[in-house]
């Protein structure tokens, strides 16, 4: 039976083996750190090109630059790379162009992205607020009026702004037979100035446009990339170089199914044709207000009262829709251009 009372003291003991002194330790230090130099002295310099600029970048690189140059003198580093290059993901791309570079054949279709593509609000910044709102122009088909009477009696306490009311009835992008908008929205933009263009467009939309030498039929991609392309020179026209500011409403559902697949193909093309032109030109969702989750309705509620906001024939705005829509674009005018 083992006697439990007595202590094992081998418990207590001093280890016999060799403890490194405070000498070696150092010693081995600095033979790391020569290893170090003599395996990767370039890497720590390339780790210090690549940091943003500051403190510990300058402190990285006056440790990187002396060992990098001590490094390209000897042939360890690359051994040392060879070895390891299967546990890299870096392949060997060649000496051909990249993209970004502006070098290739795919390149040379893109176009460059520019700082008007985007809305200030979107990367988190101040927009910058434009020039005096002096004159507003509120154009487009049918579907402008009555809007241009509601925005224009909205300003008309408004000292020094001037509403000016160019509706185009049965007139559209996708037909020139009546009128050509690519015409128009220059001669207007020349003869008016705007500082804001209000359109709203597109009741007559749906026929055959020209698209890379043929004809394309609504509403495939080939029409509504065709569609985009007008679109999209008029928001180039009405905003000005970027002084002015566009606000173009898009569709809301109507009520005939063959209108809303029209209807539908206009409101993607009119989205696509403003992202280079985010920074003054505003797509006002119309659907969003009047036909929520693409459902048409001829009354929604205003104001606490149900209310009759569309015209028999299912397409138009009639003068309380008008208001309604009203409210929404003068909003996003004042965000603009202040109350």
């Amino acid at each position: 039976m083992t006697d439990t009372s007595v202590p094992d003291n081998s418990l207590y003991e001093t280890p016999t083996a060799r403890r490194a002194g405070a000498r070696e330790a150092i010693v081995c230090v600095l033979l790391a750190a020569v290893a170090l130099v003599l395996l990767a002295g370039s890497s720590v310099r390339s780790a210090g090109e690549e940091m943003n600029r500051g403190i510990v970048r300058s402190v990285v690189l006056a440790v990187g630059e002396p060992t990098g140059w001590v490094a390209d003198r000897l042939p360890l580093a690359d051994a040392v790379s060879r070895l390891t290059s299967g546990l890299s993901s870096d392949e060997d791309l060649g000496p051909g162009p990249s993209v970004f570079a502006g070098g290739g054949a795919s390149a040379a279709a893109v176009p460059p992205v520019t700082p008007d593509a985007f809305d200030p609000a979107a990367l988190g910044e101040k927009p910058a607020r434009p020039g005096p709102l002096r004159t507003l122009l509120v154009t487009g088909d049918s579907l402008s009026q009555p809007l241009d009477a509601e925005l224009a009696r909205d300003l008309a306490g408004r000292d020094g702004v001037r509403v000016v009311r160019d509706a185009r009835l049965g007139t559209g992008i996708s037909k020139s037979d009546l009128l050509d908008w690519g015409k128009l929205s220059v001669a207007q933009t020349r003869k008016d100035r705007p500082d804001a263009v209000v359109m709203f467009l597109g009741a007559n939309e749906g026929f055959p446009i020209e698209f890379g030498g043929k004809e394309a039929e609504c509403c495939g991609g080939a029409w509504a990339s065709a569609y985009a392309f007008r679109a999209r020179s008029m928001m180039n026209v009405y905003r000005r170089n970027g002084a002015a500011r566009v606000y173009w409403l898009l569709l809301p559902q109507p009520r005939d199914p063959a209108r809303a697949r029209i209807s539908r193909a206009v409101n993607a093309a009119i989205a696509v044709a403003a992202q280079p032109y985010r920074a003054q030109v505003r797509v006002l969702d119309m659907g969003a207000i009047f036909t929520p989750g693409g459902r048409y309705r001829a009354a929604m509620s205003v104001g606490g009262r149900d209310t009759i906001v569309r015209e028999p024939d299912g397409v138009h705005l009639n003068d309380a829709g008008a208001r309604v829509a009203a409210t929404a674009v003068l909003g996003a005018v004042n965000r603009d251009f202040g109350p």
